[in-house]
């Protein structure tokens, strides 16, 4: 029988209607003749709950406890949406992360999956089972602890797998009906997309948008796994939704097919380093070492054989930025005068695989934001993407502005 994976989202199970109303949906999926592996996420809210009560009893807490606090959430909702399925009379059985058994490292909280055997699950289904029910977000360590992914792991472990099931398709079931050229609700204007490239969501996810966690879109791009975002609130049909796939599946494109933005960014200065080969590389170990994100980086022209080093952050990780910064100065392997934080500011970006072949991106981009009155104040870019950070007050003009200037509202 063929194999398809369906992953719904806290918001797609939070109570039992829901639940039934999610597993109407593998009803019909069986009915067309598929094996299907329904991952499912703590019902909304539940996780943050979860992980409240361990602030609030271990603030310094041992994260292989916390892994097993916070994954029995997934456990709660595999089971309900197995004996709602059995209600249905579809022979289903709900399965932890252990008993797959989903095998992952030892990096407890952020663990990283390393091999689905796929036997287990095999011979239920040819025993007649028709759905497994995996709890996501979570996996066993070597050690036979139970860890888990990290927020979002449920795509993570859909994905996964699909790939390890070499699943016909993979559907993310969520509270949005697909993958829009930007937040609808920022920009009226914003259009659903019928497909979009791996590349693409890869970046619209890491700058930003929540459609997909981006390890869940980086291993359905190494597997080639055909994926479906799609509303658990909508009616179902086989055109619902948005396909993420290769870009030769994608005939016409738009020059730059979304916009993004991201309002969790602070901009540090590191003043009045030495303009000398080795700084760069003991700032950014330092950073590294201490957990932190740099995203864009830029570096003031010298003087004197002084300069200074800017580069952007979540908000979250300034307070570790600061401690490593103040770490490599007090052990005396770096010598600055001062580090500033600009909480103020948010980065917004355009994305589209035309831009390898279209010049001239980056120029409009500019004015676009020049004509608004909006100052930039770092750039990056990669081959499909341009990031700017802006002060955060003119986030929404610039991200409307872009869209309309982009004409994102018209199809290729």
């Amino acid at each position: 029988m063929p194999t398809l994976v369906m992953k719904f989202g806290g918001t797609s199970v939070a109570n039992l209607d829901r639940i039934r109303r999610a597993a109407k949906r593998v009803g019909v999926e069986v009915a067309k003749g598929y094996d299907v592996i329904v991952i499912v996420s703590a019902m909304a809210g539940k996780t943050n709950e979860l992980v409240g009560w361990v602030n609030e009893t271990s603030p310094l807490f041992d994260a292989r406890e916390y892994d097993a606090v916070v994954s029995s959430g997934e456990n709660i909702t595999a089971g309900l949406m197995a004996l709602t399925l059995q209600e249905m009379d579809i022979p289903a059985r709900s399965w932890q992360g252990w008993q797959v058994p989903l095998m992952t490292n030892s990096a407890h909280s952020q663990a990283r999956i390393e091999e689905i055997p796929p036997h287990n699950i095999n011979q239920k289904f040819a025993e007649g089972m028709k759905v497994a029910v995996i709890a996501g977000f979570q996996g066993v360590s070597p050690e036979g602890r139970i860890t888990t992914l990290g927020r979002g792991g449920s795509d993570t472990t859909a994905v996964a797998f699909a790939a390890a099931f070499e699943a016909d398709r993979c559907d993310i079931y969520t509270d949005v009906d697909g993958v829009y050229t930007t937040d609808p609700r920022i920009c009226t204007k914003a259009r659903k997309l019928e497909k979009i490239s791996f590349e693409e969501m890869l970046e619209l996810a890491s700058l930003g948008a929540k459609v997909l966690q981006t390890r869940s879109v980086e291993l359905a791009m190494r597997y080639k796994v055909k994926l479906r975002v799609l509303s658990s609130f909508e009616e179902q049909s086989d055109t619902a939704g948005t396909l993420v796939v290769d870009e030769e599946e994608i005939m016409e494109s738009n020059v730059v097919s979304g916009v993004a933005y991201s309002r969790d960014e602070a901009k540090m200065t590191v003043v009045s380093v030495q303009d000398r080969p080795g700084v760069a590389a003991t700032i950014f170990n330092a950073l590294s070492e201490g957990g932190v994100n740099v995203d864009m980086i830029v570096q003031n022209v010298s003087e004197e054989g002084i300069t200074d080093m800017t580069f952007s952050c979540p908000t979250d990780q300034v307070a570790r930025a600061e401690k490593a910064m103040n770490a490599v100065k007090d052990a005396g392997e770096l010598e600055f005068e001062d580090l500033l934080v600009d909480y103020d500011v948010c980065k917004v970006s355009v994305v589209g695989i035309g831009m390898r072949s279209q010049s001239g991106v980056a120029a409009k981009m500019f004015k676009i934001l020049s004509d608004e009155g909006i100052n930039i104040k770092v750039i990056t870019t990669s081959e499909i993407k341009i990031s700017v950070l802006i002060d955060r007050k003119y986030m929404e003009l610039a991200v409307q502005a872009l869209h309309d200037a982009f004409e994102l509202d018209k199809a290729a």
